[in-house]
Order: structure tokens, then sequence, then C-alpha cells
């Protein structure tokens, strides 16, 4: 099912109603209003609800990284043996950036558990992608670039326009939000298709919920969380 109808009294509810129809969020659908709610004559006669029709936007396949890899130049990812790993990743960063036609400048900040590479530069959507699928897969392939430079394991978290923390508030009030459902509802919600770091953005958010609980399902890549009554 990619197309529902819905009606309420009004347009929000409407689409809410159709939302649960889908069993996705509202980022997840386009939305068109076929009938704005109307109170009819002294509110009372002719009566018209709301009503909106709720288009399920197209799943983007994400690119294999292999074909990645392989897509790219091969001086990209060519490493000397005694390079320092985060002045390697920085430079494969450049790099790709480059390849991509975008200017980009890399910020390294280094702390406990990680070093992040923060992004700047115009044009960074190409580089973070559809909630964050380019970027993610950029760090995946940056992180093996450093790691082959250096004989010690490091960890490396890329960020383009403050995106990580963006995406994490909005994780948190989507976690939020589907919690009350569960809660109104009595019914358990399966989330779309997360990412490990993003599923795990919304079980911390929830882990000391009073109740509702959450776990994971389903394997990699199509692992989803589950929101439900405790």
């Amino acid at each position: 099912m990619s197309k529902v109808t819905a009606s309420g009294k009004t347009v929000e509810e409407a689409v809410k109603k159709g939302l649960s129809q889908l069993g996705v969020s509202q980022d997840r659908v386009t939305v068109n209003i076929l009938c704005q709610p109307s109170k009819g004559f002294l509110g009372l006669i002719g009566v018209k609800e709301a009503k909106v029709e709720l288009s399920l936007l197209p799943e983007e396949t994400p690119v294999p990284v292999a074909e990645t890899v392989n897509s790219l130049p091969q001086d990209i990812v060519s490493i000397q043996e005694d390079e320092d790993p985060y002045r390697a990743a920085v430079n494969f960063i450049l790099d790709v950036g480059k390849s991509m036609g975008l200017q980009v400048k890399v910020d390294v900040l280094h702390s406990k558990d990680a070093t992040t590479l923060h992004i700047y530069g115009p044009d960074l959507g190409l580089i973070i992608g559809r909630r964050g699928q380019t970027l993610d897969a950029l760090q995946y392939l940056t992180n093996i670039v450093a790691n082959k430079a250096s004989s010690n394991y490091v960890r490396i978290i890329l960020d383009a326009e403050n995106f990580r923390e963006r995406r994490r508030k909005t994780l948190e009030e989507l976690a939020d939000r589907l919690a009350l459902r569960v809660i109104r509802s009595h019914k358990e919600v399966v989330l779309e298709p997360m990412s490990s770091q993003e599923r795990k953005v919304i079980h911390a958010k929830l882990q000391d919920h009073r109740q509702v609980k959450t776990y994971s399902k389903g394997d990699e890549p199509n692992r989803r969380v589950v929101i439900s009554l405790k």
C-alpha cells in the first residue's frame, strides 16, 4: 500500500489517521489536502470533515560500500604506511569532496571515545544525503582509510553542518511522539529501518520511560526499532 485517503475533524487528525494506516512517520510521505474541514450552517448542518491523500515517498536504495569504493579514483584510497591516520582521513574526505565537485574544509576534534571530523563548505547536502545515508557511508570508508594507516584502532565520526546533533534531536522528538501514541492506542509501533547509530538514539531516549519499552527486530540493513507497552 503506497497511497491512502483519510478523513478527520481537522487536517492534522486526518494526516495522523493516514500515517497510522501506512505505519510510517510524516517525513516518509507527501500530503495532498483534498478537502478542508467545514463547520457548516450554524455549526450543525452540512459539516464536512477534512480529507487528505498520503503518498509514500520512494525509498532510496543505499549504494553498496564496495561499489562506492570502486567508483572512487584509485589514488584517493592509496595510503602511505607511516601516514598519520587522521591526516589520511582528512585527505580522503578532501579528495572525495573534490571528486564530487565540492570545495570542503575539515576540522579535527579529538575526544576520549572518538575523533570527530567536522566538514564545512557549500552544498553539503550532497555529502549528507537523505537522512545522512551518504554521510554514514563516507564515515564507514573514512574509518577504513584511517585504520589502514594506523597500527592502533581509531574511531572516527563524520559530521557536516551539525547534522548529527540535529538528527539526534529529531529522533528524540520522534521517540517521544511515538511513545505517546503507543500509550494512547495500546498498540506497538514499528519504526522504519534505521542504522545502528540511530536506533541507539531511540533506545537511549526511552530506556527509562515508565510505560513503554523498545527493542530491535529484523536483519541489517532492514533492522527496525519497536516501541511497545511495558
